[in-house]
């Protein structure tokens, strides 16, 4: 799966982008976000307060409690406004 990270959540990560294989037991979003918090303290920063992440499967937003099903990609941002 490539995970795309924007804004605040690639600085913290301190990469664009990582290629992963998550354990069988990742099965939503929000279990993606948990599992990526244990891979390094980059991680567990950004995703530290999952109530500020928003995410994108497959180019089409979706809430966090969205199955991860076959995903290719999953993109994790801060909320975006418009003005």
């Amino acid at each position: 799966m490539d995970l795309l990270y924007f804004a605040w959540v690639r600085e913290r990560i301190g990469m664009g982008q990582e290629q992963v294989e998550p354990p069988a037991e990742v099965r939503s979003v929000a279990d993606l976000i948990g599992w990526l918090a244990t891979r390094s303290p980059g991680h567990a920063e950004a995703m530290r307060a999952p109530e500020r992440l928003r995410a994108a499967i497959d180019q089409k937003f979706v809430p966090l409690d969205a199955p991860l099903g076959a995903a290719r990609e999953v993109a994790l941002f801060p909320p975006v406004t418009g003005g």
